[in-house]
C-alpha cells in the first residue's frame, strides 16, 4: 500500500497531525516506538481542558480519537531508516518491514541531556524540572535550587523568579554568570553557589539536599535544571534537512522543510517544548501536507 503520509512520532504533534490528515481524507501511517520524551513527567499543564492530565492518559484519549478514522494505520514500531526516491519515500522499521509513502511528517521530538551529576535522574520529573511554565505553579511555595551549569542562566533565574523568589543558583563549578549578573542577583537576595556538586541526595524521587565536593550541603526539596536538547532521531541529519540556529529542523509556518514532501512538527522543529504548542504545530503541518496535495492536483 502507498500511504499519503507517514507520521513518525506519536507525541502530541504526531497525534494531532494524524487526526487532521485523516479528517482531510488522507491515508495515514502513524509510526511510534512508545518511548516519549515526557515519560518521566507526572502531569502536563497549560493545555485547556487537559490541565494536570497524566501523559499516558493524554495519549490514551488521543488514540481513542484516532480510532474513529479507518484512514489511520497505527504501528508501534521504531523507524530505522528513511530512503527517499523521486516520487515516494521508503520507510524501514525495526521488524524489517518496509512502507511506501508519498509524504511524511517528522514528529520525532527531542531528548533531554542532563548535567552529569550523580542522582539527577532519580529526581528529574518528580522534584527537579526544566520548565517553569509547566511546573512553576506547583513549586511557588517551595524553596528552590536552580542547577545551572550551561545556557542562558541569568535569563532562567529571572523567569523562575516570577513564580518563586526563594532560589539558590548552583553552577556546579562553571562560570555561567558574569560579575554584573551576580551583583544583580545579590541585590535580589538570590544566592549563587559556584562549588562543584558531588551528588543529589533524594528519597523516592524527592530531592532532599545537594552535596558539594568541598563538603558543603544545601537542603532543598525541589528545583529546576538547565539542560541541553538533542534531536531524538537521526533522520534530519541523514536526509540533509536544513536546521535552524537552535538545532531544530528549519520549517515554514506550515511545517514544510527544505526537502519537498518532508514536513516537521513539534519539539524537533519549534519551541518552546510544550504539549499545547507541539499539538498546534502538528495541526499546522498536516494542513501544509493537505494544502500541497490540493495544489499538486490542480
Amino acid at each position: 500500500m502507498l500511504y499519503d503520509c507517514a507520521v513518525i512520532g506519536g507525541g502530541p504533534a504526531g497525534l494531532n497531525a494524524s487526526l487532521v490528515l485523516a479528517r482531510g481524507k488522507k491515508t495515514v501511517l502513524l509510526l511510534d516506538d512508545g518511548t516519549p520524551r515526557n515519560a518521566v513527567t507526572q502531569e502536563s499543564h497549560n493545555f485547556i481542558t487537559r490541565d494536570g492530565i497524566q501523559p499516558a492518559d493524554f495519549r490514551k484519549a488521543a488514540h481513542a480519537d484516532l480510532n474513529k478514522y479507518d484512514a489511520i494505520s497505527y504501528q508501534k514500531k521504531r523507524v530505522n531508516d528513511i530512503i527517499p526516491s523521486e516520487d515516494v519515500f521508503s520507510i524501514r522499521t525495526n521488524d524489517d518491514q518496509e512502507y511506501r509513502v508519498k509524504t511524511m511528517i517528522l514528529a520525532t521530538g527531542l531528548k533531554d541531556v542532563l548535567p552529569d551529576i550523580e542522582g539527577i535522574h532519580d529526581v528529574y520529573g518528580t522534584s527537579l524540572f526544566a520548565c517553569p511554565f509547566c511546573d512553576g505553579w506547583e513549586l511557588k511555595d517551595t524553596p528552590l535550587v536552580y542547577i545551572a551549569e550551561r545556557g542562558p542562566v541569568f535569563h532562567g533565574v529571572k523567569m523562575f523568579s516570577n513564580w518563586n523568589k526563594d532560589i539558590v543558583v548552583c553552577t556546579n563549578g562553571k562560570e555561567t554568570l558574569s560579575t554584573e549578573e551576580k551583583e544583580i542577583l545579590a541585590q535580589k537576595q538570590i544566592q549563587v553557589l559556584e562549588d562543584e556538586i558531588l551528588r543529589l541526595q533524594s528519597e523516592n524521587g524527592q530531592l532532599k539536599k545537594i552535596q558539594f565536593k568541598n563538603g558543603k550541603e544545601l537542603e532543598r526539596e525541589a528545583g529546576f535544571v538547565s539542560y541541553d536538547m538533542q534531536q531524538a532521531a537521526p533522520f534530519a541529519e541523514r536526509l540533509g534537512l536544513e536546521m535552524n540556529e537552535m538545532g531544530g529542523i528549519q520549517t515554514d509556518s506550515y511545517g514544510r522543510t527544505s526537502i519537498k514532501g518532508i514536513y516537521a512538527a513539534g519539539d524537533n522543529a519549534s519551541g518552546p517544548p510544550q504539549l499545547i504548542i507541539a499539538a498546534s504545530e502538528g495541526n499546522k503541518a498536516a494542513i501544509g501536507v493537505i494544502s500541497d496535495f490540493v495544489e499538486d492536483s490542480f
